[in-house]
């Protein structure tokens, strides 16, 4: 299977997965491709709560974003008056969310995401949609 459809899949599985959670929920196929226009992945909101997210998948290894990809899409953002989200899923785990100003910019501007950090730091699905709420040591 071709990575564009591996990724054109995924991000239909995050689109049902918005959806089930009772999201309203689109997604801009081909976003890079099918426009000028910089835009994310896929809009979602629900009761005051609105995401901008660019969707990225990996086999294991590390996910990387261009500078020019994150800074398109809290553009986008800003003007539409969402919140800017990473969702990044690896092979055989869930997804996970991370701000873009949490992400690890590489020397030359571009960010990174490792499947450790995915799984120690970012939020998870059921935190995003507001169904749980992380607690850490530091909390209790």
């Amino acid at each position: 299977m071709s990575a564009n459809r591996k990724g054109d899949r995924r991000e239909r599985e995050l689109v049902n997965q918005l959806d089930a959670a009772g999201f309203a929920v689109m997604r801009a196929p081909a976003s890079g491709s099918a426009t000028d226009r910089d835009l994310p992945d896929v809009l979602a909101g629900d009761d005051g709560r609105f995401y901008a997210i660019e969707a990225k998948s990996s086999s294991g290894d590390p996910i990387y974003l261009s500078g020019e990809e994150v800074e398109a899409l809290i553009y986008f953002a800003q003007n539409f008056g969402a919140k800017a989200r990473i969702a990044v899923r690896f092979d055989r785990e869930d997804w996970y969310f991370f701000h873009p100003g949490d992400l690890y910019t590489t020397d030359g501007g571009n960010y990174r995401v490792k499947k450790e950090t995915a799984l120690a730091d970012g939020t998870d699905f059921d935190e995003l949609v507001g169904h749980s709420e992380r607690t850490t040591l530091d909390d209790l």
